[in-house]
């Protein structure tokens, strides 16, 4: 009788300890790594963002949304080669495997800033807010870069 207080402990402490862990938040597994938007020249209103993000949990995460107050629009993109064309696709969700990371990176997955509000320019910052298949958020600032990729916008159609 006096080890069922003892039991009694360990198995809620088991299983409260899980519905933690099962109650965590994609957000909270999630760690950007090296974010950045690319500088464009005045008058341009397209930009975009890139970075690394890691996964630290069992489970793949999504992202299925982003915004930002640099931009009207934010939307998910990825490049397809079609006819021997580079041509950049809207996208759903950008997974995350578990374990795992994806790079979103020049001609591959990116996060497309659209109706830009102000120039970009070098050394400003721009915020980033993600949002998670579980309804989670993650908000960051990137660093807003020069990026050169030579002949990739002649090669591009949107």
């Amino acid at each position: 009788m006096k080890k069922l207080p003892y039991i009694m402990f360990a198995l809620f402490s088991l299983l409260f300890s899980s519905h933690l862990q099962a109650n965590s938040q994609a957000s909270d597994d999630i760690s950007i790594i090296d974010p950045y938007v690319r500088a464009v020249p005045p008058g341009q209103k397209i930009s975009a963002a890139f970075l690394q993000l890691d996964n630290a949990s069992d489970t793949m995460q999504s992202i299925v949304s982003a915004s930002s107050p640099a931009a009207e629009v934010v939307e998910l993109h990825t490049h397809i080669h079609d006819n021997g064309m580079m041509k950049m696709r809207r996208i759903k969700k950008i997974d995350i495997p578990a374990k795992g990371q994806t790079v979103l990176k020049p001609g591959g997955l990116h996060i497309m800033l659209i109706d830009l509000k102000n120039n970009l320019k070098p050394g400003q910052e721009v915020s980033v807010t993600l949002k998670f298949s579980d309804g989670s958020e993650k908000t960051f600032s990137a660093p807003v870069r020069k990026i050169q990729m030579p002949g990739m916008m002649k090669k591009m159609q949107h």
